[in-house]
Parts: C-alpha cells; structure tokens; sequence
C-alpha cells in the first residue's frame, strides 16, 4: 500500500485537461466495451459528463500535483440499468498504484452528494470488484447482471438510510 495522498475531488466540467488520461484508462480497463473492437466511445462519454447540474456528471480525484488519481461518474443508466430506474453510480475507476487509500471510498460519496445536490435519494450501481467500499457505505445487493467481463451485482444506496 502506498502512503497516504491529499486527495482533490473536482467535477470533470473544473478539470476537462483529465479528459486525456481518463480516456486512457477507460480503453485499458474496460478494454472489452471501449477498446479497438468495442461499442463505446470513452472520448464521447467522458465529454458528455462536462456537466455540473445535469447527468452525466464526473468527478475526478487529484492530489496535490494535479495527478488524476481516479473518477466515478453518475448518469441515466449503466450495466444493470434494466434492474432499476437509476440514476447511476458508474465508471469508478482508481489507478491501481493509487488503490489502498481510500480514494474509491471518497469517489463514491462524492457521487451520493453530487446525487442528493442534483435531487435524487436514490441511486444504483452495478460492480465486480467494489463491493467492500459499497457495503461499508451503506449500499445494498439489489439484484445481478451480467457484463462482457462477467457477471455482477447490483446495489442500492438511498440517501435516508
């Protein structure tokens, strides 16, 4: 585990130069939807989330060198979406140098601040790989899908627990 960092939370629209290096990182780890044979654009989503009162909506974590050390977005659908209404928590991604540190963790609440800001108490995420950060905040298993990576679990956060 690294030490550490002071970490930054900005809505993309604040830091559009990320859209470079999230684009990047989008291709190397969903490389199955936006990779050279994939249905998605991570240029064109990552464009549309330059928002700051309308989904989609980003937010990127920096440290204190303007270092992108992660994002999570929150939009109308995702994988799942057929299992419920949404809005969605979607695309957390840390870098895995940057992972052990919370970063996820501050991801994820910034999304459910960003959706109670916009108005919505409700909203839902699908994943494989973060279930701990979402159980520890308080988000519960809703039903399963499956991805082109494999199948996952859908949750459920409501802002009145």
């Amino acid at each position: 585990m690294t030490a550490k960092a002071t970490v930054r939370l900005d809505l993309l629209a604040d830091v559009p130069e990320a859209i470079d290096v999230l684009e990047r990182w989008y291709v190397e780890e969903w490389e199955p939807w936006y990779g050279p044979t994939g249905q998605g654009d991570a240029r064109a989503d990552l464009t549309a989330s330059l928002s700051r009162n309308n989904l989609p909506i980003c937010v990127v974590a920096l440290n204190a060198n303007d270092e992108v050390l992660g994002t999570a977005s929150l939009k109308n659908d995702s994988v799942g979406s057929e299992c419920g209404v949404g809005p969605w928590l979607a695309a957390v991604l840390v870098r895995s140098e940057h992972r052990g540190n919370r970063i996820g963790t501050q991801l994820v609440e910034a999304i459910e601040k960003e959706a109670v800001r916009l108005g919505y108490s409700q909203i839902f995420t699908s994943t494989d790989t973060a279930q701990s950060i979402l159980k520890r905040r308080g988000w519960v298993p809703f039903g399963t899908a499956n991805s082109l990576r494999g199948p996952l679990t859908i949750y459920n956060w409501t802002a009145l627990r």
